[in-house]
């Protein structure tokens, strides 16, 4: 088997549970935020929205600059409501996973580096970004979603199998 028909199966069961959860955004509360030090429902949101498209620029590139000399900083994109979130998120999932369908084998093992102001923060091959900095981040952030779904009395989404509110 491919690198791509090894990893598909787990990226499309990943990218569905995450849909789940933020199918479930109520847009009153996505200024909500747990606790002053946390990100708000809306920022985790986003975030979870946005990290499928890093996953092009890891098998596409070989590094990102977060913070170019000269250049604009990276800056999450501005959205306002669930249904905002969730374009967003279609359309960053489609993208990635015609990236993944693209790659070749001999690609994965190749580093790629995230810089900031031309310094590397790290560089990695582009597998170990995807499965730690790709789905390992949308699962993290996709659980503090849960817990902010159900500190909210929302229903939480099963993942695995039902929740207990299914």
């Amino acid at each position: 088997m491919t690198y791509a028909e090894t990893l598909l199966p787990e990226f499309d069961q990943e990218m569905a549970n995450a849909r789940k959860v933020l199918d479930r955004l109520p847009d009153d509360k996505l200024d909500w935020r747990v606790h002053p030090k946390s990100h708000t429902i809306g920022w985790n949101a986003i975030h979870v929205a946005d990290i499928p498209n890093w996953l092009v620029a890891v098998l596409t590139t070989p590094s990102l600059d977060i913070a170019p000399v000269g250049g604009e900083p990276y800056a999450p994109p501005k959205l306002a409501s669930r249904e905002e979130i969730l374009a967003l998120f279609d359309k960053n999932v489609a993208t990635a996973r015609k990236a993944i369908e693209g790659t070749r084998d001999e690609e994965v093992g190749q580093p790629w580096t995230l810089l900031q102001g031309g310094n590397p923060i790290f560089t990695m091959p582009r597998s170990t970004m995807i499965r730690s900095y790709i789905l390992n981040h949308i699962i993290h952030h996709r659980a503090h979603l849960c817990v902010y779904l159900r500190l909210n009395d929302i229903p939480v989404p099963g993942m695995y199998g039902p929740s207990g509110d299914e």
